[in-house]
């Protein structure tokens, strides 16, 4: 999901430059019942600028640095790309994938005790009653600057 997402966030051309012509064409193409159908092609293949890759590393915290991570999100480009090949005329779009279906909520009653200290004890690092963990590939700041951090927040 998250790559369908990047490409349509990177085609969208929210910070890449793009190509000249590369704006969305049509090809005709003949369906099964020979019927000539006018079908998106893909836009044409863009390098990822670094300034877009800064804003994506920031966005999905997320370590692109490397040739192996570049990589990885142009072959996540390539995969979104293929949405275009989907011809979608005449398709509504759906609010769930279990449209069929009544989706009751239930009750949410407590079926067991308070256990915050039980499961708390299985945290490597809290504040007060929650868990701390760090985002992504940003490390945690050293326990002194956590200590200075919580005691300028009281």
């Amino acid at each position: 999901m998250r790559a369908l997402l990047l490409g349509a966030w990177l085609r969208a051309g929210r910070g890449l430059p793009r190509a000249p012509g590369s704006g969305r064409r049509h090809r005709e193409h003949r369906g099964h019942s020979g019927h000539s159908e006018h079908r998106p092609q893909a836009p044409l293949r863009q390098k990822v600028s670094v300034e877009v890759l800064q804003h994506l590393e920031h966005l999905a915290l997320v370590d692109f640095r490397d040739a192996e991570g570049v990589e990885r999100l142009q072959k996540a480009i390539q995969f979104a790309d293929q949405l275009h090949e989907v011809n979608t005329d005449g398709v509504e779009p759906m609010d769930s994938v279990l449209e069929d279906r009544c989706l009751y909520l239930r009750e949410d009653d407590v079926t067991e005790g308070n256990c915050t200290k039980e499961l708390l004890e299985n945290a490597r690092e809290k504040v007060e009653e929650y868990f701390v963990a760090p985002p992504g590939n940003i490390p945690l700041p050293k326990l002194e600057e956590q200590e200075t951090f919580l005691q300028g927040s009281q």
